[in-house]
């Protein structure tokens, strides 16, 4: 496990090393160090911007290098998000390091988690969460698989489909509370009157009656999120739901 002080040592590093980087345009601490949250768990986060004349997959490759070569890196992994590229890097240590790498013209703040270190930044727009209806119509599908996966006894598949109905159900129960519908982010700051009634969507075993009893529960507090965010799609979909999960079908009144 690192420690607190090994972090901040890699992070002045890195930070260091991107002032001496000629092609980069300007750094800045992203995640919970830029909101003042950072704890003995929490990972570096830095993003930078890339000079036009660069070659962004250069900076990238002798970023990496770096990494492997000095600071213990063992397996790194991307993630794309329009132009930027985000390479997160395991360490021998457990510490997870995400760099950044955007072009000159998309390097700015898109969230408050942005503290330009070095360098310029440019106005950039806030990042979306996801639409409360792209969050229900994802929730649906899982419980259209969810149905299928358990008449055909395929158990894992069972088990995988009704956590994505319960989880799409907290990422609405999130929007809905203007928290982080992302990853589980918000979940943990919703209340206890939110929560409680999902903690029964968790699936306990494998058994097929277990399956249908967590299903039902997900399906439910799915239909419940639908009520909040249009009154009349939660009474289309209330059927539906209700055959597929073997639930009664709730009065328009609870809707």
């Amino acid at each position: 496990m690192f420690s607190p002080e090994e972090r901040e040592s890699i992070r002045e590093a890195l930070v260091s090393m991107a002032v001496a980087d000629k092609r980069l345009t300007g750094a800045a601490l992203t995640g919970s160090r830029a909101l003042g949250h950072e704890d003995a768990w929490s990972d570096i986060d830095l993003a930078f911007g890339i000079a036009d004349e660069a070659d962004i997959g250069q900076v990238i490759a002798d970023w990496s290098d770096r990494m492997y070569q000095e600071h213990g890196a063992v397996h790194h992994t991307d993630v794309t998000a329009g132009a930027t590229i985000y390479r997160a890097f395991l360490l021998s240590s457990t510490l997870q390091v995400d760099l950044g790498f955007s072009p000159a013209s998309q390097f700015g703040a898109t969230a408050p988690s942005f503290m330009l270190v070095h360098g310029t930044a440019r106005e950039r727009p806030p990042t979306s969460w996801p639409s409360a209806m792209e969050l229900l119509g994802l929730g649906w599908l899982h419980a259209l698989h969810a149905r299928s996966a358990i008449e055909r006894r395929r158990v894992w598949q069972a088990e995988y489909m009704i956590s994505g109905v319960r989880d799409h159900a907290l990422a609405l129960a999130c929007l809905r509370n203007g928290v982080s519908p992302n990853q589980g982010r918000g979940v943990d700051s919703l209340t206890s009157e939110v929560t409680d009634g999902l903690t029964g969507a968790l699936v306990c075993s494998l058994k097929i009656a277990e399956l249908r009893r967590a299903f039902s529960v997900a399906s439910q507090s799915l239909l419940a999120e639908a009520g909040h965010v249009d009154a009349d799609l939660a009474r289309r979909l209330a059927s539906p739901l209700a055959e597929l999960a073997g639930f009664p079908r709730p009065d328009d009144s609870q809707l």
